[in-house]
């Protein structure tokens, strides 16, 4: 395969590909993605390669583990979302 039609597999929520919805199982209100968990390791991370961030998250390679937070009642989880080829 040539250089040039190299496909990557990236995290459509961080691409601003999609969206997901969750529901808050605590008080039903929709949660809000706060985003990626290896961004809120240090502040360089956000900055790294996805090849470093993608080993220290605690999800496959395959998956990106983002946080969703409620406005409404502070809960949160952390949900892997499956990546998608480009």
């Amino acid at each position: 395969m040539e250089e040039g039609n190299k496909m990557d597999f990236v995290c459509p929520l961080c691409n601003g590909i999609e969206e997901v919805n969750i529901n808050c199982p605590i008080c039903s209100v929709q949660m809000k993605d706060s985003g990626a968990i290896v961004n809120y390791l240090d502040d360089y991370s956000p900055y790294l390669s996805n090849d470093i961030t993608q080993l220290v998250d605690g999800a496959p390679r395959s998956k990106c583990m983002h946080l969703f937070t409620c406005e409404k009642c502070q809960y949160d989880k952390r949900i892997q979302i499956d990546r998608v080829r480009i």
